[in-house]
This record gives C-alpha cells, sequence and structure tokens, in this order.
C-alpha cells in the first residue's frame, strides 16, 4: 500500500504490558502474529542456505545441481539458475558476512571455471576439473545463461539493485548479444519447440526489464525482433502444442512485458501487435482453463484442446501477462480472468498435489508449492483479496512442512525457488521492511490497514541496529515507468520516498525528530534490550 504523507509514531514498551489506548490493539496483535511467520519465512530459508553449502564440492567451491544423479555438476540453468541466487538473497538479507565471504566467493569461482564461450558458462564436472560435454553444445550454452539470467540474477537484481551479480548478470546479457544469430537456429539443439519458446520468452523478459535500467536501444530492438517472429511471421492458432506451465509459459509473460514497453514508449509495434497478441491471450482463456479460471498444463491450439489438462501450478505467471496487458488498456476480460480464480483457490485448491511425481507423496513436490504460492503473492499485491490472503496463509504451512530438519528441501536444485517464495511471503509480513544485523532472536513483523501500517520488533536479547525500509524498487533499480507484475518479481509492500520527509515521534526521544526519506532507506537506528517490544505506526 502507498502513501504520499506520513506520519510516524514509535512506542517502546516491555512486553506484557498494556498496549496504548492510541492504538488500535488488532493490528498491533496481527503484526505480532506477522513477526512469527515472518521469522519462520527467514530462518528455513537460512537453514536451507546452510546446509546446501555443507555440500559444496571441497576443490571447485560450487554447490552440485542436485544431491543424486547430477551431484558432480555445476549446471548454470539449474545449480545457478534456481539454487544458488536464492541463497545469494537470503545471505542479503540476513548474513551479510555469508554474502559477502562464501556467496561472493561461489561467484568468482563459477565465472573462472565454467565460463566457455566467452562469459558465458557451462556444465562443469567436479571429477574432470573440466566442461562435462565435448563438443561444445552452443544451444545448450545459450540455454543455461538465459536461465541464469531471468530465474536467478534478475530477481536478484531487482531486491539488491548494483553489485557484483549484476555486473555478472550485465556481462552475460552483453555476450548473448554478440551471438544474435545464433539464436536464429536454436530449434537444431532441442527436439520440441517449448525450451526454443522458453528461451525466447526469458530474454523478451530480461530485454524488456534491462532496457528499462539501462536505456539502451539495442536491448529494446532484439525484444522487438523476437516478438516480431512469434506475433507477425507466425500464427499461434497452428501451435499443436503450447506449453502454459513452466519451461513454456515464458513467451506468454515476455511479450507481454514488451508489448506494456512499447506502449509506454508510443512505438508504433504496439498497434502490430495489438491484434495477434489479443488474439493469443483470447484463446488461451477460451480453451486453456478449467471452470475455475486456472490453466492446464499444455494446450493445443489448432485442435483447440488440452494435451496436458493438469492445473499449471504457476498459474500467476500466466495471469502477471494478463494483468499487464490489462494496465495497457483495460480490457475488462483480462482483469476479470485475472480476479477469477481467488474463491476457488480458497474453496478447492488446499493441500493440491500441484507437481506430482514419483516418491513425492501425496502432496506432491514443494517446487509446485512455491511456484504456485508465488502466483498468489505478487497478484495479491496488486488486488488484496480476502480469499487470495487466507489460501496463501494457509498453503505456506503446507510447503513449509516439506523442508526436513537438517535444512534441505527435496535435495534438487528447486530447493532454491522453496527459499525465494519463503524470502517473498515473509517480506509481505513485515511489509518489505528488513533488520540490520538479523539476530534468530529478533521478530519483525509488519499489517497494513486502510488508515495506517504498523511495524512491530520484539527482541530476546539486547540488539542494537537499524530499521531499513523498502526503497521504490521499480523506479530506484530498474527505472521501470509503472510497477508491472512480473515473474519471479519481490514485491513492494511499503516503500521510504527519498524526496519524502517524515515525522518520526518518539517515546525514546533520542528517536524524535523529523527524517528524510534518505535516512529511512538507511535505516533508522534502534537499541532495544532484552525483553523490549517496539512498534511503530505510519499513518
Amino acid at each position: 500500500m502507498k502513501y504520499k504523507y506520513l506520519i510516524i509514531f514509535i512506542l517502546t514498551v516491555s512486553i506484557g504490558c498494556k498496549t496504548p489506548q492510541a492504538l488500535d490493539t488488532a493490528l498491533v496483535n496481527k503484526a505480532i502474529d506477522n513477526a512469527e511467520l515472518s521469522h519462520e519465512s527467514f530462518q528455513r530459508s537460512l537453514d536451507f542456505t546452510r546446509a546446501w553449502l555443507q555440500k559444496t564440492d571441497p576443490e571447485s567451491g560450487l554447490i552440485p545441481s542436485n544431491l543424486n544423479n547430477r551431484i558432480d555438476l555445476w549446471d548454470p540453468a539449474n545449480a545457478a539458475a534456481d539454487n544458488y541466487p536464492f541463497m545469494v538473497l537470503t545471505a542479503y538479507l540476513l548474513d551479510t558476512d555469508l554474502l559477502n565471504g562464501t556467496l561472493l566467493d561461489i561467484l568468482h569461482q563459477e565465472k573462472t571455471l565454467t565460463s566457455r564461450v566467452g562469459v558465458l558458462p557451462d556444465v562443469y564436472s567436479f571429477s574432470k576439473n573440466d566442461f562435462n560435454e565435448y563438443p561444445l553444445n552452443l544451444g545448450h550454452v545459450i540455454f543455461g545463461a538465459s536461465e541464469y539470467i531471468k530465474d536467478g540474477l534478475i530477481p536478484l537484481n531487482e531486491l539488491m539493485g548494483p553489485s557484483p551479480w549484476q555486473d555478472r548478470m550485465m556481462e552475460m546479457l552483453d555476450e548473448l548479444f554478440r551471438h544474435t544469430d545464433d539464436f536464429t537456429e536454436l530449434e537444431k539443439y532441442f527436439k520440441r519447440a517449448s525450451p526454443v519458446e522458453e528461451i525466447y520468452g526469458e530474454m523478451l523478459q530480461i530485454l524488456s526489464r534491462v532496457y528499462w535500467m539501462t536505456g539502451k536501444e539495442k536491448y529494446l530492438n532484439w525484444a522487438i525482433k523476437i516478438a516480431d517472429h512469434y506475433l507477425l511471421e507466425m500464427d499461434f492458432s497452428q501451435t499443436d502444442y503450447l506449453r502454459l506451465r513452466d519451461h513454456g509459459c515464458e513467451i506468454i509473460g515476455g511479450l507481454s512485458e514488451l508489448f506494456l514497453t512499447l506502449h509506454r514508449l508510443e512505438h508504433p509495434k504496439v498497434e502490430d501487435y495489438r491484434p495477434p497478441f489479443y488474439r493469443l491471450l483470447d484463446r488461451i482463456l477460451v480453451f486453456g482453463r478449467n471452470t475455475d479460471g486456472l490453466f492446464y498444463n499444455a494446450i493445443n491450439l489448432k485442435t483447440q484442446t488440452p494435451v496436458d489438462d493438469r492445473i499449471a501450478d504457476n498459474w500467476g505467471y500466466i495471469l502477471n501477462a494478463y494483468y499487464t496487458t490489462w494496465m495497457v488498456d483495460q480490457k475488462v476480460e483480462y482483469i476479470q480472468a485475472v480476479r477469477k480464480p481467488f474463491k476457488a483457490l480458497n474453496l478447492n485448491y488446499r493441500n493440491y498435489n500441484w507437481e506430482p511425481g514419483a516418491q513425492r507423496g501425496p502432496l506432491g513436490s514443494h517446487d509446485g508449492y512455491a511456484d504456485a504460492i508465488e502466483s498468489g503473492i505478487n497478484l495479491l499485491n496488486r488486488e488484496n483479496d480476502p480469499d487470495l490472503r487466507t489460501w496463501i496463509d494457509s498453503e505456506i504451512k503446507v510447503m513449509f512442512g516439506m523442508q526436513q530438519p537438517d535444512g534441505i528441501v527435496e535435495g534438487w536444485h528447486g530447493d532454491g525457488n522453496f527459499a525465494r517464495t519463503a524470502l517473498m511471503y515473509g517480506l509481505w509480513k513485515t511489509q518489505g521492511a528488513r533488520l540490520s544485523p538479523w539476530k534468530p532472536s529478533l521478530r519483525l513483523g509488519a499489517v497494513a490497514s486502510e488508515k495506517e501500517t504498523y511495524f512491530v520488533l520484539t527482541t530476546q536479547t539486547d540488539w542494537e541496529g537499524k530499521l531499513i525500509f523498502d526503497p521504490i524498487r521499480h523506479k530506484a533499480i530498474l527505472n521501470l515507468p509503472v510497477d508491472y507484475p512480473r515473474i519471479n518479481q519481490f514485491p513492494e509492500w511499503f516503500t521510504a520516498d527519498p524526496q519524502a520527509n517524515y515525522r518520526i515521534t518518539a517515546s525514546d526521544p533520542k528517536l524524535s525528530d523529523t527524517y528524510n526519506g534518505v535516512s529511512l532507506l538507511e535505516g533508522i537506528p534502534i537499541k532495544l534490550r532484552s525483553g523490549e517490544r517496539l512498534i511503530i505506526t505510519i499513518q
């Protein structure tokens, strides 16, 4: 929830003392509950990170892709794309020593050991001390780099901003730019079309976001070249296999991001793209959904039938595209499509087996839950629907219950998606605020109403540090003209504007002052004794 004029009241009270009458007791108690939920989210992410770091190869220092049949390999499309980046984000929020130590070392090592086509990485074998595959398969290298950037480094960059990981992202993207001619021959490397669509969809998302971040036309022009192929040269109505779940849905999200970008630029391509893009979206709504408004895994648009009628766990990834397109033209059918599943989720999709598989049990893989819950969190940030909110709070408990006592979840690269979604959930429960340094003895929770936002901080030990508020990241980091929903985005909740001033009134006279937004972004210095509670109300 966004506010232009903010007044902050801070009171320090002992745990167990009566809450002042001026405060909304229900909101304070809700924030206290949220503090426990955010703490569990963060602790589980940290447990995951530390557990996986125990599995690093002692010579290379890299983590394996899986703990079973791929324990000998660092794979850019898996270990680098899905697991390692969310260790980095966990440490960024909770353990800066780990971030700037072991995890930064892994970045240097993967670049040194795995770069094969310029700075583009390839699969590296620990036992061979060499690349796993000879001769070079350029298609696999391109796929691995696109996965590493879009699935891993882009969401990391959207939360952290400028960093060595942003540098790695940009150098790989610019290396890919030198191989644009090779993209036209991707089909020869893959047996089915969906991996090619995944690569192109990932590139559309990457190029649209990086265009805004850098302002460089070369990224926009490359994205337009890709979109020309899918919207002007081919006919989706003749597609016999359109994958709507992960590893296929990326093309739909990518086209929507470029469509909004071109609209904001008043680019003439918008008018060329609108009819074929709308035809695609409209057909998916007619032939690609069940009665609850959720999407099938894959459909045949030629026969207008499902190919795989299981329900896609990443339903929100597709709905992001409808919401983004609605932001351009306010087509009512698209916002209705976004809202349609919310009540059904709460009624029919509790403990749902989103991603079944052998030996995964009746609830399937945690990875299905991670994508489904992420889908909900990102849309809740826009719609704030009570049914959706209740469903997310219910299903996160199911996902948390899938983590093993040692911190490992299922022992494959998808474990990182557990941490990704746990961090998203935790940041929702703190409204984007965080503590530095973080300690296991701390609890921070927040809750927003129409009039005010409450932040509650408690500590079980003496603590001194800072309460840091979230910036308007889509502007400050990506320079986006509008905060449209996008795959693997970390949503913004309460954000501090560096151009605004904030009056803070506190029971501790040292905290009573007028702060500018920059000070809130740098963090409010706080010192608490064991057993104290800090309540911050923002109106």
